[in-house]
């Protein structure tokens, strides 16, 4: 295995996981944002109001995605496992 083939499972797998975690890292962000809108807005300064629902709306992105994720590490997966057959 030589250094190009390294570095392009390397990034293939970086790309991976920035497929993975952008849906779940984005709702998160974008919850986190209208929630700290409504805080500045109302002056409501609860803790419980950040974490509550910003942990339920990241738990139901990780429902929602699931299947997309699980394709594309499956696939990564598929796509390493040929070249380690390759290899052989």
């Amino acid at each position: 295995m030589d250094d190009i083939t390294v570095i392009d499972v390397g990034s293939q797998a970086l790309f991976v996981v920035l497929k993975t975690s952008g849906p779940i890292m984005l709702s998160g962000l974008v919850i986190g944002l209208i929630i700290s809108l409504f805080q500045a807005l109302t002056s409501i300064q609860e803790m419980t109001l950040t974490f509550v629902p910003k942990n339920m709306v990241i738990f139901f992105s990780i429902v929602i995605f699931l299947p997309f994720m699980i394709t594309t590490v499956v696939e990564f997966g598929r796509s390493v496992f040929s070249r380690i057959i390759g290899l052989g």
